[in-house]
């Protein structure tokens, strides 16, 4: 027997009521006041911890700050004791991505993870994202409306439009712009959709460059960009604002390179393995990335994944994705290993070097996971892993904390609203059982990740998404 198709819609409209009405599973704390007392205190400022600090929160801000005792908690207050734990700010980090590794053979294809990255995004700490690159812009559009509304649980999203690339590219899910006119019309289309910045992307010509560059900033839209056709000279020429992958995307090093020729990442590695950290040449286009106030992304934990000798994935990672995924991606970890590449090792060690020089060079250094590659690097673990590597290259804890708080939000243009444990800003901070500012790997006993005043679950947003890594 059909149903009419009134009753059909009836139905449907009484499941959704129902289910708005049941208590989020997920959500560990939501009232109007909450006082987090006896904590340790990362600001995210760069700053020595504090010790004995009581964080009031009201109404989704940070209200007070200060030492126990000096903070006037209302009778209405919920109080959570968090002896021996830290408060430090949500994750402000700038090169995540929506989409993962597929396992199909063939072309390079990437899936939308709109149900399991949000989750895992969330539940490492991790309260604002930049997207940094689209395949799938009208989910990711309306992705970030269901987060807002507070429907799906996940980061307040920052996004990038869809790649700016040149005819050349090898991705099928990209368009290759033919000329400058029509990277001008792909940048304010997706201007006039919501997007609030552009990624250049690697073969795209100097010229075009140029002008998405030129047609982004009139919109008010950054760029940043993983390039190699164009020199990150160049491109800090051109008025860009940021650049990916710290300097392992760096074409400016290559003997004989002339200006235009393709990006080749073999060659961008080689150059960078027979490299002097302290080169004039080096030196130079740092101090010019300082001057022209070029943001540089790291992204230490997606290259690790190519580079021998370095960690395979915690169990916990690899029981979040999908089973084909994870054969794929341990065969592809042992082939790594196997062949060795010296190039490969000396690239990322230098790479790691500069990105250190760029920070105490007064640099603004943000960071991201880019989860992508072929599936060892993934949403939420992948953050965790980017900050480890960041004091393993030679920042200390604390300040490697500030590259992913305040750095992020500086570059976003949200310091005023978030990154740091400040009086007046959002309540997006990170509940954590242990210091990270003693130990980095202690921000993997993350409990609970407040958004706005709403504290997450961080184990249950993480158990929510087991298996589902690749599929969704």
């Amino acid at each position: 027997m059909k149903l009419p198709s009134r009753l059909i819609a009836a139905v449907l409209l009484g499941t959704a009521q129902l289910a708005a009405q049941q208590p989020d599973p997920m959500i560990a704390v939501r009232t109007p006041v909450v006082a987090l007392t006896h904590a340790r205190v990362i600001d995210g400022l760069g700053r020595a911890p504090l010790e004995n600090q009581t964080v009031l929160v009201r109404d989704g801000k940070i209200a007070a700050l200060g030492a126990d005792g000096s903070v006037v908690i209302p009778d209405t207050a919920q109080i959570r004791d968090l002896t021996g734990k830290t408060v430090m700010p949500g994750l402000v980090m700038v090169h995540e991505h929506l989409f993962y590794s597929s396992i199909s053979k063939g072309p390079f294809h990437m899936n939308e993870m709109e149900f399991s990255f949000p989750r895992l995004y969330l539940a490492a700490g991790v309260t604002s994202a930049r997207t940094t690159g689209s395949l799938e812009p009208y989910t990711d559009l309306q992705l970030k409306t269901t987060v807002d509304a507070g429907a799906t649980p996940g980061p307040k999203l920052h996004l990038t439009a869809p790649y700016v690339d040149g005819p050349e590219t090898n991705i099928p899910q990209l368009h290759g712009v033919k000329d400058a006119a029509d990277a001008v019309r792909l940048v304010n289309y997706w201007a006039d959709a919501g997007f609030t910045s552009v990624k250049v992307y690697v073969n795209l010509p100097r010229d075009i460059m140029a002008a998405t560059i030129a047609a982004a900033h009139q919109r008010g839209m950054q760029v940043t960009g993983h390039i190699g056709r164009v020199s990150y000279r160049e491109a800090a020429e051109l008025g860009i604002d940021n650049l990916e992958h710290g300097f392992m995307a760096m074409s400016d090093l290559i003997p004989g390179r002339k200006e235009g020729d393709l990006s080749n990442a073999v060659n961008n590695y080689r150059s960078l393995e027979a490299l002097d950290p302290a080169a004039s040449a080096i030196n130079d286009l740092i101090q010019l990335l300082v001057r022209k106030h070029v943001a540089l992304t790291s992204t230490l934990a997606i290259f690790e994944t190519f580079t021998p000798g370095r960690r395979v994935c915690s169990q916990a990672e690899l029981d979040t994705l999908a089973p084909p995924l994870r054969e794929s991606y341990l065969t592809r970890w042992s082939a790594i290993n196997i062949q060795n590449n010296p190039t490969t090792k000396a690239a990322f060690a230098k790479n790691m070097q500069l990105e250190v020089k760029f920070f105490r060079a007064g640099g603004l250094l943000v960071t991201g996971t880019d989860p992508t590659g072929y599936g060892g690097c993934m949403a939420g673990y992948g953050n965790w892993r980017a900050i480890e590597l960041l004091v393993e290259a030679g920042l200390t804890p604390v300040e490697a904390i500030q590259v992913a708080t305040s750095n992020g939000a500086k570059l976003l243009g949200i310091a005023g609203e978030t990154g740091s444990v400040e009086a007046g800003k959002a309540a997006d901070l990170i509940v954590v059982n242990g210091d990270p500012a003693a130990n980095i790997s202690d921000l993997r006993k993350a409990e609970i990740v407040f958004k706005d005043g709403v504290g997450y679950d961080s184990k249950k947003l993480f158990d929510a998404v087991k298996g589902l890594v690749g599929i969704q």
